[in-house]
C-alpha cells in the first residue's frame, strides 16, 4: 500500500529528530574532546588521557647506544609494521641514519666524532606547518590542535602526494600486502592494506590510554624524552632550555619538532 502525504510526513519528522538529537556520552569520559579537521564526529577523550597543546620529542644522540634498535623494535611491534625484508618495500615508523646524513646541511667541526658517527633514530617530524597536510587531496593527512599530524588510513588513496612534499622521507607506502609480513599482530592497533601510506603518530592511541610513547619506554638509555613544550615545567622544556639542539632542515620554516641534543 502506497503511504499516504500524513504518513510520509511523520515518518521524515521522526527521521530528523533521531539524527539531531544529542549523543549521550559516557561520565568515564571527559567533556574536551578532539576535533579532527575533515572527520565527521569529533572522539571524546578518556579522562586518563595525557593531553598536551604541543606534542614534541627530543634526541640525545650522546646516550643512543651504538647497535641499539629497542625503540624501533617497540614501535614496529605495537604498531603492526611490516617487515618485508628488503629495502624496496620497507615500511619504517622509526629507523636509524648517520648523524651526518641526518644534517647533511650544517658543518659541526667541533662535534666529537662519536656523535657525528653514530647513527641516530629519525621518525615523523610533526612539523607546526607540515606540507604533507596541505598537499593531501582527501585530507587523509592531517594535523591535531596538540601538533600530531595523522593518518587516517581510510580516507588514503595511495596518491603519494604526501611522501613528495615531506622533505625528510618520514612517509612509507605499502606497495604490497603489509599483513602476511607481521609477526604477531596487535590488536589493539589497526593493520593496514595495500596502496596505503603509513608512519609514526607519537603513539596517539597510547597517549589517549595514559601511556607515553613505545619508542621512549623501551629506551634504556633515556635517550627519548618525549613531552609538552606549552608546559614550561616539563621534562622536555627545562631541557631545551639548557643544552644545545639542532632541528632537521629548519631553514625550511616547517617547524619540526623533534630535536637532537649534541
Amino acid at each position: 500500500m502506497t503511504p499516504s502525504r500524513r504518513d510520509f510526513l511523520k515518518i521524515a519528522g521522526i527521521t530528523t529528530i533521531s539524527l539531531i538529537a544529542p549523543t549521550v556520552v559516557s561520565p568515564a569520559f571527559a567533556r574536551e574532546k578532539l576535533t579532527v579537521p575533515g572527520a565527521k564526529t569529533s572522539r571524546a577523550l578518556p579522562a586518563t588521557a595525557l593531553q598536551g597543546k604541543r606534542w614534541a620529542m627530543a634526541v640525545d644522540a650522546a646516550k643512543c647506544r651504538a647497535g641499539c634498535v629497542d625503540c624501533i623494535t617497540a614501535c614496529h611491534q605495537v604498531h603492526n609494521v611490516p617487515a618485508f625484508g628488503n629495502p624496496k618495500d620497507e615500511i619504517k615508523w622509526i629507523w636509524q641514519e648517520p648523524f651526518a646524513a641526518v644534517f647533511p646541511d650544517a658543518s659541526h667541526p667541533h662535534l666529537p666524532e662519536a656523535i657525528r658517527s653514530k647513527p641516530v633514530p629519525t621518525l615523523c617530524n610533526h612539523c607546526a606547518d607540515p606540507p604533507c597536510v596541505r598537499v593531501c587531496p582527501t585530507k587523509a593527512t592531517f594535523r591535531r590542535p596538540d601538533g600530531i599530524v595523522m593518518m587516517d588510513y581510510h580516507r588514503c588513496i595511495g596518491c603519494r602526494f604526501c611522501m613528495a612534499g615531506c622533505p625528510y622521507g618520514a612517509r612509507s607506502m605499502n606497495y604490497r600486502e603489509p599483513r602476511p609480513f607481521i609477526t604477531a599482530v596487535n590488536p589493539d592497533f589497526p593493520t593496514r592494506t595495500r596502496g596505503v601510506v603509513e608512519k609514526c603518530n607519537f603513539c596517539e592511541e597510547r597517549l589517549a590510554a595514559g601511556i607515553l610513547p613505545a619508542c621512549v619506554i623501551a629506551c634504556k638509555e633515556k635517550a627519548l624524552i618525549f613531552g609538552d613544550l606549552e608546559d614550561h615545567r616539563s621534562e622536555i622544556r627545562l631541557l631545551l632550555g639548557k643544552r644545545f639542539n639542532l632541528r632537521r632542515k629548519a631553514h625550511l620554516g616547517t617547524e619540526p619538532q623533534i630535536y637532537y641534543i649534541v
